[in-house]
């Protein structure tokens, strides 16, 4: 598979119009077609659903457009790192969920900006699962996870500051009237939680037997819309303390009793050289929480 065709391919998802795309990849639009149909003839499939303006993609396109992207960037980084081995430049990428204890990270990640106003960043979102793979796979440097995970694969780097779960409610619920919140206050309500937490045993042994009685109503990848769906009476919310929106006082959150708390831990590959970026921002992490190697 070329890496050039698929870029050219990347261009005319982008851009909707295998015109457009054409004009702003400098090439003829029958020339781009051609390679966008070999291609095609190539994989076995039809990435597009061609029509008179626009193009649509097929499932197949949709899950091309997803790895064409992933395979750029990979070779793009490669391709920097050989190029410019001693010298601090290129994207330094972390991945991690939401919480507030990224904030050493992101103290350190604002010094090199301030430092070397040329490097990028990549900030990725997501649990724990889909960063291991970005990290595995060499897309993202570091990721942040949190909770009880197996490392045995990677480099680890405990941050000082752990999460707090508790429960988002909306500010009229009887529920926001308690301090904390106790296994029996979750009986019967209507929960919305990340798939991990759900999962983790922490959780659940806070939860015991009473889990079986929770009326878990679906998961969220990030915390925004689920905030929403509080505010409009659908459900509570498990989440981390200090993330949720609270300064329009329509919600309320409230920690769980006994203490549910989550360790996160800076993790890189074992097996994938650090560019001179990555190296730089793990020497200042190191240095700025005190850690030796």
């Amino acid at each position: 598979m070329n890496i050039r065709v698929l870029r050219y391919f990347i261009e005319i998802v982008r851009e909707g119009n295998i015109s457009h795309a054409a004009h702003r990849l400098h090439v003829s639009q029958p020339a781009l077609s051609r390679q966008i149909m070999e291609l095609e003839t190539m994989l076995g499939v039809t990435l597009f659903e061609r029509g008179h303006r626009q193009i649509k993609l097929t499932e197949e396109g949709y899950y091309l457009y997803e790895r064409a992207q992933e395979i750029t960037a990979l070779v793009d980084k490669t391709t920097h790192y050989l190029q410019s081995n001693e010298v601090i430049s290129g994207t330094l990428g972390i991945g991690a969920g939401e919480s507030q204890a990224l904030k050493p990270v992101m103290d350190v990640m604002a010094a090199i900006l301030q430092e070397y106003p040329d490097i990028l960043v990549n900030l990725v979102s997501g649990d724990a699962t889909a960063i291991r793979q970005q990290v595995d796979q060499g897309s993202l440097e570091f990721g942040v996870v949190m909770g009880h995970e197996v490392l045995l694969n990677y480099n680890s780097l405990k941050l000082p500051t752990a999460n707090h779960w508790g429960v988002l409610i909306r500010q009229d619920s009887p529920l926001a009237k308690k301090k904390a919140i106790v296994p029996t206050d979750l009986v019967g309500q209507a929960i919305l939680t990340s798939a991990q937490s759900r999962n983790q045993d922490v959780f659940r042994s806070w939860a015991g037997d009473l889990i079986n009685q929770y009326k878990f109503i679906g998961n969220y990848n990030l915390l925004y819309n689920a905030e929403l769906l509080v505010q409009a009476g659908g459900c509570l919310a498990l989440a981390y303390d200090g993330i949720a929106n609270l300064y329009d006082q329509q919600l309320v959150f409230r920690p769980l009793t006994p203490v549910v708390a989550d360790e996160n831990i800076l993790i890189w590959a074992k097996d994938h050289p650090l560019p001179n970026v990555a190296k730089l921002f793990l020497k200042m992490l190191r240095t700025q929480l005190k850690v030796s190697k």
